[in-house]
């Protein structure tokens, strides 16, 4: 096998002069540098990437901790990060969680074993009690609003998103207006939940817990929303929909049902995913992509950084 003894040997110089070459110093003479460059081309050199790591100290890769691959709101995450590490010489290493939270702890593990040079939480299933004897000295970006706490946090600000949707369709002239979200848990999840109930109180209106639909990711679950709607006896106008996967499963369902949009229920969604203006739906942007940018460029702060808060912007359309 080459080492760098073999391509000192073939070049002519000492090792260490290989050793500055490989980790490109800048300080060699140019003629040096081409004779051991042409010895590395001759001998079919290949660096032992464990073992510049090993001595700088880091693996230039970043943990992803996602719950999944397949909705678009995490793909647009991805993308920010994958942009960013790029630019800075890093991969990523992802870990799919399915909201599972043994699966979630493994990767916190493989970043204690130096298997990554930190972690970035998309979203969370553990509690932060759970998860902070892993934090100490070690570099974790949250996505959410982990309020009270010291840690590196960028997140959008879902409470008074959810509040400009409420004050918007009430301003619309709708008194009984619903919510479907993708879970009841969760840091992000709770704060539109409290959005929800501040900005009905403050309009002077009511929840029904049976105008609340949970554990909406896709399509098939938006079409499922809207037979259940169907169901009930005393219906929401409006439905508040936190994924325009999931509204548009509600807009082809009602389609299919003559249900009329947005005279017998509006929907007002959010993400401005194309899908959105593709089907007219009324969205919030929601700006996804940033998300991931900005929590890579925390994850390279050294220092405690401010928190990064995130804002909506609405794109009305069709469906309200």
């Amino acid at each position: 096998m080459t080492n760098i003894r073999s391509i000192a040997k073939m070049a002519g110089v000492s090792v260490s002069t290989v050793s500055r070459v490989l980790n490109e110093h800048p300080y060699v003479k140019e003629e040096k540098r081409k004779k051991v460059l042409e010895a590395i081309g001759k001998l079919n050199y290949i660096k032992n990437a464990n073992a510049v790591h090993l001595s700088k100290g880091k693996t230039y890769s970043i943990g992803v901790v996602l719950p999944f691959l397949n909705l678009p709101y995490f793909g647009e995450i991805l993308q920010g990060i994958a942009g960013e590490a790029l630019k800075h010489g890093y991969h990523m290493q992802l870990f799919q969680t399915n909201y599972d939270k043994e699966a979630e702890l493994d990767a916190f593990r493989r970043m204690q074993m130096k298997e990554v040079d930190g972690l970035i939480l998309t979203s969370r299933s553990n509690s932060l009690d759970v998860i902070t004897p892993f934090l100490e000295n070690t570099n974790v970006v949250f996505c959410e609003n982990v309020n009270g706490h010291p840690y590196k946090k960028v997140y959008i600000d879902h409470y008074q998103a959810i509040r400009k949707g409420v004050h918007y369709l009430h301003s619309k002239g709708h008194s009984r207006i619903g919510l479907c979200l993708h879970r009841t848990f969760g840091t992000n999840s709770e704060e539109r939940i409290r959005g929800f109930h501040d900005g009905l109180e403050s309009a002077g209106l009511y929840v029904r817990d049976e105008w609340i639909f949970n554990d909406c990711y896709h399509l098939e679950d938006g079409r499922n929303v809207v037979k259940e709607w169907k169901e009930l006896t005393d219906k929401p106008t409006a439905i508040i929909v936190t994924s325009d996967q999931v509204s548009a499963g509600m807009v082809t369902e009602a389609g299919k049902r003559g249900i009329s949009i947005p005279e017998e229920m509006a929907i007002l969604s959010f993400d401005n995913h194309p899908i959105a203006d593709a089907l007219n739906i009324t969205s919030f942007e929601v700006p996804i992509q940033k998300v991931g940018q900005e929590s890579f460029k925390l994850f390279l702060e050294n220092e405690d950084p401010y928190p990064v808060i995130l804002h909506t912007k609405l794109f009305d359309r069709q469906t309200v």
